[in-house]
């Protein structure tokens, strides 16, 4: 015990400072992919490099549109390798989540030349904004909540990889339970739910379940590509796709897995999306695809 303290003594402080301050990222850590829509001459190579049809176009009329899903993006880079032309790069940006899923969807709409590369962008929209946390974590939790916030991690068919950033959200660098939130064993005690993976069709009805044993106001996040879109695994016989396929979401938190970060600050915008919804009449309803018990 005591060299333990005296290690902790000469450390000093290891929890980083975030939201407060910005994220400390690695030189080598890759985050999501950048699109110079107006410098891409031809995102055919993309589109056919990537694993998950995170990129995917259109063809019609002398025309090309051109689909970015975040939302299935597992920020593997193979879409910079495949173009040539330097429009794609990959970046250090991880603060993409989002409280509705289209705003992880970007467009680009080209004219085509007869080779089939791009003659000339017609339209475009912005990447993703990047929304600022805009006050601390434990403050926006007792403005909606009087309390601490609990979490109860579902595992719906996950590989594990979100599920060791979760954990280390306990660590001493991030530290999560300074802002007062925790993890739970029981949804009843519950404030949220943080879902990972592609819903496995053997975790369906004990997703909805609990879902159904979360109290108000619940908020429930979609973690990873797997969580928001199936991810590598897509909907088949075995897996539904997205976590939204089966209970409402209050926000996607994109990445292949998103670091603690991420997951920070994706529960901060779901805060304040329940925050606009908490106290109106429609408050604790049940949408229509969560189905019935």
């Amino acid at each position: 015990m005591f060299k333990i303290l005296q290690k902790s003594f000469r450390v000093g402080t290891a929890t980083a400072d975030y939201p407060r301050l910005a994220p400390r990222v690695a030189e080598q850590f890759r985050g999501c992919p950048e699109f110079d829509f107006a410098a891409w001459s031809d995102a055919r190579p993309a589109a056919e490099a990537c694993p998950t049809g995170a990129i995917a176009i259109r063809d019609r009329d002398g025309a090309r549109q051109v689909t970015v899903d975040y939302g299935r993006c597992i920020f593997c880079g193979e879409c910079e390798a495949a173009s040539t032309d330097g429009a794609v790069k990959m970046s250090r940006q991880f603060e993409l989540a989002a409280t509705a899923r289209r705003d992880l969807v970007l467009t680009a709409d080209y004219t085509l030349r007869p080779d089939g590369s791009h003659a000339g962008l017609k339209s475009a929209t912005s990447g993703p904004a990047v929304e600022e946390p805009g006050m601390r974590i434990a403050e926006a939790i007792e403005d909606l909540l009087g309390r601490s916030l609990s979490i109860r991690q579902v595992d719906a068919g996950s590989c594990n990889g979100c599920e060791q950033e979760i954990v280390a959200l306990n660590n001493p660098v991030h530290d999560i339970e300074r802002f007062g939130i925790h993890f739970v064993a029981s949804p009843r005690h519950a404030d949220m739910l943080l879902v990972t993976g592609p819903v496995t069709r053997n975790m369906e009805l004990a997703l909805r379940k609990t879902w159904a044993a979360t109290p108000e106001p619940k908020i429930v996040a979609a973690v990873g590509a797997c969580g928001i879109s199936g991810g590598i695994f897509g909907a088949n016989y075995a897996s539904l796709g997205g976590v939204d396929a089966v209970i409402p979401v209050d926000v996607y938190i994109p990445g292949c897995p998103p670091r603690p970060e991420a997951l920070l600050h994706g529960i901060l915008l779901a805060l304040g999306q329940v925050r606009q919804r908490a106290g109106s009449p429609d408050s604790g309803r049940i949408s229509s695809r969560a189905g019935k018990l």
